[in-house]
């Protein structure tokens, strides 16, 4: 008999047989799985479907009624509910109410999860079981095996001489040992703690034991969020010393949590840190603190970089900086599909203190702390903020050289866009709105001598008081392409701003003495209000050149812009917040406004002129170029007009933006790339009459095995009015080899050619597979002026399924 089906009276007695197969397949699938999947018995039975039927299939079935038993033989196949269990033979006595099933037994559970075993002895009822010779494997890739396991009052899962990794097995060699295991005298698994304890455990390192545990107890790999210890976590600063970092997880709720920290430096002594964290429907928040009682402040004095060494980390003389903290939250909130809500904050007891101790998510060089509203649907945006951008430096409030003193506060920012859906004759019109309130507390001015008053005001890069502008603009553009594939994109715009001023008197003297050292007038003004109207045109003949084995695509292009000139240029009248990163290059030829914000806007009538070009080859290869020239045609430029900072101005051929003549500077850009890994790209701009470069860029990369190769090198011509009265050379270097499967050694550096000092370097070596991960780094910083060297050691250990061991991985990403 092949098939058979519970359909009769006669075949009562096996029905009872199905039924125990069933809760064999189910035990098996959710009790004697590792503690991994491990479930209560209900927990189980709600996986199976209501009306399940079960199907069997055995050579042979003997009914042996003195005995009351019930067996399969030979290929049995049981399937219930999508759980699967086969074995050569399958025993259910009725007495003993027990299942036993042997000879090449395996085990699938609807979700993945196999089971192989040569004998397995189970009640009825999942409370008791045993059996021999287990092999589990989870779908998450986790991996059990004993010499036998018995079950006992339902909850709790023996493994004897059990053996625990999340390694998977070599095919070609599967008696190999793996990466780590975890040998057991016992695997004790608690399904109502949803805990695994092992006792009298070994820890191997690729076959050998590394440590010996008398016991110790770890989370069901299930249990997303559990209360206890996290792995800690090491590291070394020159400055802190060496740091132990070991974290407590509170489970409080589904819906939040708690994370305590303690970290011991050798040098400074314990920082401790909490971080509650709290998810709702819409959205989440989490708040953090961190504070410590420095030991040594002293360690922090850099005597070549500060009068007496003193500085933010140290504290100034007589005054050392002892207890120092933090206080930092996030939150992001949808109020419907369309706007969210959100903030991101940080409150320091000093500027630093959140860099120096890399403390999670507060650490960058420069932080924006922000409460924002935004919008967005389809083709229209809204976005509204206050904000300000925290410097964290370790240069003290009052130096010259400070930066974090001399931010303002944006309150507020307002940015929208809106496109209607329907097109305007036959063209799209866009409208963008943008406004910014600005109050800083302390002037922002740079000196002909970088950090010396004495040698006179060059630049005001940001006003002491209150700014505000106002600024509306729409655009009108639609394309034509003629039969000959010639593109005519025909364009209009009008801009126009509002702004207000109040200026304290130490910015009027500064704007004052500015005009004075650069032979600008001194035209600061309360309020005014400007406007530009553009009518421009681009025209644009892309021709498609096909060939045997490539295809090329150029594109020359010309574009033409009419307007008046720029307002208010020609003196220093117009606070420049927002449009200080001009740069001139390929990226911004064709750019109607060249400015990067509002607080410029680009007069007189221009003409853009280059080409496009890209290529395609069959065995893979692209190319890819850009190339032109800019013409002032009329009216003033507004890149040879002095601003408060000096943005496009030309005293003497100082600033040197490429722009500063009715014939730019020529810009281009030429890349490559390759299947093989290879790529780069060269790009600069050149003067416009001796085709000296006056910046370039040069980028050139491997990535393939054995070895990826990086390297960088950029060139800025000296920009007097823009601060560097140098050249800058610059040159970055990076390397990554395998020396063998799974092992890599990397290192990167970074050279000043101009100042020849290195100014950061760094080596590393890595061991990756899918069960584990190890790396180690070493790096060094140097400050360009004092040359002063600052030294970090990371190094990590990532067990899969167990967790992380090492340095915080924003010091590991730093190198690599």
């Amino acid at each position: 008999m092949r098939e058979a089906a519970l359909r009769s009276h006669r075949q009562a007695g096996l029905a009872r047989l199905y039924s125990a197969s069933a809760l064999a397949c189910l035990l098996a699938c959710g009790v004697l799985t590792a503690p991994a999947l491990a479930q209560d018995v209900t927990d189980v039975a709600t996986k199976v479907p209501s009306g399940s039927q079960m199907l069997l299939a055995a050579d042979t079935l003997v009914y042996n009624n003195d005995n009351q038993t019930v067996t399969a033989i030979g290929g049995v196949q049981i399937d219930y509910g999508g759980n699967k269990l086969v074995a050569q033979r399958v025993v259910y006595d009725r007495n003993t109410k027990r299942l036993v099933a042997s000879g090449n037994v395996e085990i699938v559970n609807s979700d993945g999860t196999k089971i192989n075993s040569q004998h397995i002895d189970i009640t009825d009822d999942f409370a008791d079981g045993f059996v021999n010779a287990l092999r589990v494997e989870t779908p998450e890739k986790a991996y059990f095996a004993a010499e036998s396991a018995e079950r006992m009052g339902g909850v709790l899962t023996t493994f004897h001489n059990g053996v625990y990794t999340a390694c998977e097995p070599c095919e070609d060699k599967p008696d190999k040992a793996p990466t780590w295991r975890i040998k057991a005298r016992k695997i004790i698994w608690n399904g109502e703690k949803k805990t695994v304890r092992f006792e009298n455990a070994n820890f191997e390192f690729f076959g050998f034991p590394l440590a010996y545990l008398p016991a110790f107890e770890i989370a069901d790999p299930t249990v997303k969020r559990k209360s206890g210890f996290l792995i800690p976590s090491i590291g070394y600063n020159n400055r802190l010393g060496v740091g132990v970092k070991i974290p407590y997880y509170f489970a409080l709720s589904p819906t939040y949590d708690l994370t305590v920290t303690g970290s011991g430096y050798t040098k400074q002594g314990f920082l401790g840190e909490a971080e509650w964290r709290q998810r709702f429907n819409n959205g989440q928040y989490t708040l953090k603190l961190a504070g410590i009682n420095q030991q040594d402040p002293g360690a922090f004095r850099d005597f070549a970089a500060f009068p007496g060494g003193y500085n933010v980390n140290s504290g100034p003389a007589g005054d050392p900086n002892k207890f120092r903290g933090m206080m930092g939250t996030k939150g992001q909130f949808a109020i419907n599909p369309r706007w969210d809500f959100g903030w991101d904050i940080l409150l320091q007891t000093d500027k630093n203190f959140s860099r120096t101790y890399t403390i999670e998510g507060y650490n960058d060089a420069v932080h924006q702390s922000s409460v924002y509203l935004t919008g967005l649907n389809d083709r229209n945006y809204f976005d509204v903020r206050a904000m300000r951008f925290q410097v964290q430096e370790n240069t003290p409030d009052g130096n010259v050289a400070s930066r974090s003193d001399k931010q303002p506060w944006v309150l507020p920012s307002l940015d929208y866009a809106y496109i209607p859906d329907m097109s305007v004759a036959g063209g799209q019109l866009s409208f963008n709105v943008n406004a910014r309130v600005i109050r800083r507390d302390d002037l922002d001015q740079a000196y002909f001598t970088p950090y010396v008053p004495g040698s006179g005001v060059q630049r005001v890069r940001g006003i002491e008081g209150e700014s505000g502008r106002l600024t509306a603009e729409a655009e009108w553009k639609r394309t034509f392409t003629t039969d000959g594939g010639l593109q005519l994109t025909p364009l209009l715009a009008l801009q126009g701003d509002v702004d207000y001023l109040n200026a304290s008197s130490a910015s009027l003297t500064a704007v004052n003495q500015m005009a004075t050292n650069v032979g600008a007038a001194d035209d600061m003004r309360s309020s005014f209000a400007r406007y530009m109207a553009t009518a421009g045109l681009e025209m644009r003949w892309p021709v498609l050149f096909s060939m045997a084995r490539s295809s090329h695509i150029v594109e020359p292009m010309a574009q033409v812009f009419m307007r008046p000139n720029e307002q208010y240029v020609g003196g220093l009248a117009v606070p420049n917040e927002d449009a200080q990163s001009f740069v001139f290059d390929a990226t911004t030829l064709f750019e109607r406004d060249k400015f990067s914000g509002y607080d410029r806007v680009e007069g007189g009538s221009r003409a853009n002129v280059g080409f496009r070009y890209s290529g395609a080859y069959d065995n893979g290869w692209g190319t890819n170029a850009i190339f032109g020239q800019s013409y002032q045609l009329g009216g003033r430029n507004s890149f040879n007009s002095p601003d408060l900072v000096n943005v496009g101005a030309n005293v003497d051929g100082a600033a040197n933006s490429g722009l500063e003549t009715s014939t730019s500077d020529y810009v281009g850009l030429v890349g490559f790339s390759s299947p093989s890994g290879f790529s780069g790209s060269l790009s600069g701009r050149f003067d416009e009459q001796t085709f000296e470069v006056r910046r370039a860029e040069v980028k050139a990369a491997y990535s393939g095995l054995p070895v990826s190769l990086s390297a960088k090198y950029a060139f800025i011509q000296a920009q007097p009015l823009y601060g560097f009265t140098t050249d800058r050379h610059e040159v970055t270097l990076g390397a990554s080899t395998h020396l063998a499967e799974n092992w890599r050694v990397f290192g990167t550096g970074t050279y000043d050619l101009q100042q020849s000092v290195l100014v950061k370097d760094g080596v590393g070596f890595a061991y990756n597979d899918s069960c584990f991960t190890y790396l180690m780094t070493y790096s060094e910083s140097r400050d360009i002026k004092t040359k002063e060297v600052s030294q970090n050691v990371g190094f990590n250990l990532s067990f899969r399924t167990l967790g992380d061991f090492g340095s915080s991985q924003s010091s590991i990403d730093s190198i690599q």
